[in-house]
């Protein structure tokens, strides 16, 4: 499948904080990096400049066609932990970076996220498609049900993060991977780091982007409505403008319905006596698929017990 893209629109504020441990990276309009860096000054910001770039870097140098692997994401990743390794001092406290990652190829858009830095895909329906689940302590407290989903939003502790990319050979994360391949004409695809939405709900996000205003307007509007954020904020505004019909046996199945990753499926289900239980919006529909989520899952459960 062929994807065409208006030109992308980034953002990249500083917020109310003394630097800037935000960074953003593209490569050949079809690459898209944000990272959020956590270890305060000269740390994080250290940590989010060093994976934008060797993504960058890694990307220009290995990518020859437009086809793309998950095997190369993570080459590309492995990378990057190869090059922060060296910024390992031995400390308890290491820097870190949130990752999240879009590219587009012929198969249609890899996404992958480590951290609360979000990936969103909006239909032109208004409807949000796609939002990268969080790998946060609210999520994991609201799964396992020790706060309900509207206690998310205000929990003291609601910036702790459970995962990103940090120095040490023992600290290998592994990011939550999806394949999209169901994209239409005007759809956007969304990266921002937890700073833009310190004051924005997704439905305020959603007016924004579809509103009658250009992409440079809406790219302003977005500033604005952020301006007296406390934390750094940055963002990439992506905009499709053509995408060909899906066909043929070599397309990757979307996995954006069904994926564990994708924040949009875990709803509360308010019923009498019981405001806090859960459902899966969509069910699985292939076994396979199932079997495949659930690898994933126990990778994931026995990586972290490894650490």
């Amino acid at each position: 499948m062929k994807i065409s893209i208006y030109p992308p629109l980034p953002i990249h504020e500083i917020g109310q904080r003394p630097n800037q441990e935000d960074a953003i990276a593209q490569w050949d309009n079809r690459l898209f990096v944000l990272c959020d860096g956590m270890g305060g000054h000269e740390r994080g910001e250290v940590a989010s400049q060093t994976v934008c770039q060797l993504l960058v870097k890694w990307f220009s140098e290995n990518i020859v066609d437009d086809s793309f692997t998950d095997e190369q994401l993570h080459a590309a990743l492995e990378y990057a932990y190869t090059e922060l390794d060296k910024y390992d001092n031995g400390s308890p406290k290491k820097m870190g970076t949130t990752l999240t990652l879009l590219y587009i190829h012929n198969k249609g858009v890899t996404a992958a996220h480590i951290g609360d830095s979000r990936i969103y895909h909006i239909a032109l329906t208004g409807n949000i498609v796609y939002q990268s689940r969080d790998h946060s302590l609210v999520f994991d407290l609201f799964q396992a049900g020790e706060i309900s989903y509207d206690e998310m939003a205000t929990f003291p502790q609601k910036n702790i993060v459970t995962c990103a990319m940090t120095p040490g050979k023992g600290n290998r994360m592994r990011p939550d991977i999806i394949h999209i391949t169901y994209i239409a004409p005007e759809d956007y695809f969304y990266m921002c780091s937890d700073g833009m939405l310190e004051q924005m709900s997704n439905e305020e996000l959603v007016n924004i982007l579809f509103s009658d205003k250009s992409d440079e307007e809406k790219c302003n509007q977005l500033i604005a409505a952020t301006a007296a954020n406390q934390d750094n904020h940055s963002a990439w505004l992506i905009h499709v403008k053509n995408a060909d019909d899906i066909s043929g046996e070599d397309i990757l199945s979307d996995e954006q319905l069904t994926a564990r990753c994708n924040a949009i499926n875990i709803i509360p289900k308010v019923t009498e006596g019981n405001e806090d239980d859960v459902v899966i919006v969509q069910e699985v529909k292939k076994t396979k698929t199932l079997l495949k989520k659930m690898k994933k899952v126990v990778d994931v459960i026995m990586n972290k017990k490894s650490q």
